[in-house]
């Protein structure tokens, strides 16, 4: 049973990473990815790796797949090539992509193979469980731990900051470029003129000719 499952997981996840890359549509694509990232989930629960996977659930095909979607519907569709054919990214993405699939053909009739007729490492009751993630965590990676914790909360702060610096100019600035501006706009300006670039071609209100008074003979 096992092994049926592992080849739809293994299926599964070599699909939505070609997905990822052949797609076009940059919504296809998310959903593509969000596939390839719950197949590697059931991978990884075939490792007795129940934290990781539930991990791989929540936080990649879960969060971050919802941002990327609405990052996607912000944008919109483009169809549009993201780089422009004929330059040499198109040569280098092939060279490294040639170099990996020849390191882990490596890796894979290296070491593998040797392990298709064993039945893998004999793991400890508990292995990968969420109960003994957390007693590492706060016993032997306490020290990675809250460091990691204090990076995020460092970044989370900059990120305020840098919103807060981009809002606008502070009330005393704004005050004192508001003075700069001209309450009334010279005659032709601002509105339709400004837009289409033309000056309006009508005299203003104070400068329109008055009609011409009859004289007293009753004449004009």
């Amino acid at each position: 049973m096992s092994e049926v499952f592992f080849s739809i997981a293994g299926l599964g996840a070599v699909a939505g990473a070609i997905g990822v890359i052949a797609l076009r549509n940059p919504f296809y694509t998310v959903l593509a990815l969000v596939f390839h990232l719950l197949s590697l989930a059931a991978l990884f629960l075939l490792l007795q790796a129940q934290f990781v996977a539930a991990a791989q659930v929540i936080v990649y095909a879960g969060a971050v797949m919802v941002l990327y979607v609405f990052v996607v519907a912000y944008i919109g569709g483009q169809d549009e090539p993201l780089g422009v054919p004929g330059t040499g990214l198109v040569g280098a993405a092939m060279l490294a992509a040639g170099a990996l699939f020849v390191e882990l053909c490596i890796a894979m009739l290296g070491s593998g193979l040797k392990a298709i007729d064993s039945r893998g490492a004999k793991l400890p009751a508990g292995f990968g469980t969420p109960e003994q993630i957390g007693q590492l965590l706060l016993t032997k990676f306490l020290f990675v731990f809250e460091l990691a914790s204090i990076l995020l909360l460092v970044a989370a702060v900059g990120a305020v900051i840098l919103a807060r610096r981009r809002r606008g100019l502070e009330a005393e600035d704004e005050e004192a470029a508001r003075r700069l501006i001209p309450a009334v706009a010279p005659p032709g300006t601002g509105g339709m003129a400004e837009g289409t670039g033309s000056l309006s071609l009508s005299p203003a209100p104070g400068e329109r000719e008055k009609p011409e008074q009859p004289t007293p003979t009753g004449g004009w």
